[in-house]
């Protein structure tokens, strides 16, 4: 459906009711109108309970639910971040993103004009990751049992025939890469947060790497370990989860890390570790050294990579352990997150 007609998307109530979830009249004027009117293709045209997909060789699934408040910010949106989310988690995967399923959780008494903005949000990143929304579900909550709406999106597909992505296969020497700056969703969700506003153009990262990966994957699959997009937790969770379950060490270059000056500042301001911020439009990959050079080119010369930097490596010392080179000559072991640094960002 061309999104020029994406404008037609309206409905006779002002609000979400307990009845558009009921699966009767309402919940058909809420999906006729703007769900199957939005989404329109081939499966979900069918309007079937499910979808049905020819498969040939392998295919990477991952689902994901979507919370974040506020569901409006800087650079984006829940429905935006839904879509995104997921088609990075089947990229990481080493897989092409295909297919998603879409279910919301309404609060009753949500505005429609958000409904639907965030539904054309939705739209409008899917065809832009090239991927179909094929099947899904609506359901209301009673008011205060929800907060506005809640997403949940399943990912599906194939795996690049070059792929081998495994963290078994990550070995002493690898370099890191990180694709870009790190922190900018967090600090974008915290600058809007309630008690913790501050004057600042920080926008959420959120994007979908899908075709960078694809492109890293055609000419260098053989030599890519491992790719992890650093969203919960942020980066320095990510790394010590691998460090701890491969019983190796990393290295970090704090001198090398690509960081907006704007997040670092506000990072400061808040006390807070970028480390631990999550990030929505970068990953990590873990790559043979050989390659590392050649791959950083490839990544530091596509749209979604323009901010890419080796950023450390894996090494035999200190297994279990991540440790940062500081500016200054220093060093310091990052450690996992303890409890909740950033609640609600994804």
């Amino acid at each position: 459906m061309a999104m020029k007609s994406m404008s037609d998307l309206k409905s006779d109530y002002n609000n979400i009711n307990l009845g558009h979830g009921s699966g009767g009249v309402m919940t058909r004027e809420l999906l006729d109108n703007i769900i199957f009117k939005a989404f329109s293709n081939t499966f979900l045209d069918k309007k079937h309970d499910g979808a049905i997909i020819s498969t040939q060789g392998a295919m990477a699934i991952s689902t994901d639910s979507f919370v974040v408040s506020p569901i409006f910010f800087k650079g984006g949106d829940i429905g935006q971040l839904a879509v995104h989310g997921t088609v990075n988690d089947v990229a990481m995967c080493g897989a092409i993103p295909e297919y998603l399923s879409l279910s919301f959780i309404v609060e009753e008494g949500m505005d429609m004009k958000d409904f639907i903005k965030i539904v054309k949000s939705i739209k409008e990143a899917a065809d832009k990751s090239d991927v179909k929304i094929i099947t899904g579900d609506t359901k209301v909550v009673e008011r205060g049992k929800g907060d506005k709406i809640f997403i949940n999106t399943t990912g599906f597909g194939r795996v690049h025939p070059n792929a081998n992505i495994s963290a078994d296969l990550i070995r002493n020497g690898d370099k890191i890469i990180v694709s870009g700056p790190i922190a900018q969703h967090g600090m974008a969700i915290m600058s809007q947060r309630e008690g913790l506003e501050f004057e600042s153009n920080i926008e959420s990262d959120s994007t979908n790497l899908n075709f960078l990966v694809e492109s890293m994957l055609d000419e260098f699959g053989k030599d890519i370990r491992l790719l992890r997009d650093p969203t919960r937790g942020g980066m320095a969770s990510v790394l010590c989860e691998i460090a701890d379950d491969m019983k190796l060490g990393i290295r970090l270059r704090e001198g090398d890390l690509p960081m907006n000056k704007q997040v670092a500042a506000a990072c400061e301001m808040l006390g807070l570790d970028p480390l631990f911020v999550a990030s929505e439009g970068i990953f990590l990959a873990f790559v043979h050294p050989d390659s590392a050079d050649d791959i950083l080119h490839l990544m530091s010369n596509h749209e979604k990579g323009g901010g890419a930097a080796i950023i450390g490596e894996v090494e035999s010392s200190h297994p279990g352990r991540v440790v940062m080179e500081s500016r200054i000559g220093g060093k310091r072991m990052v450690t996992p997150l303890l409890g909740e640094q950033l609640p609600r960002i994804c």
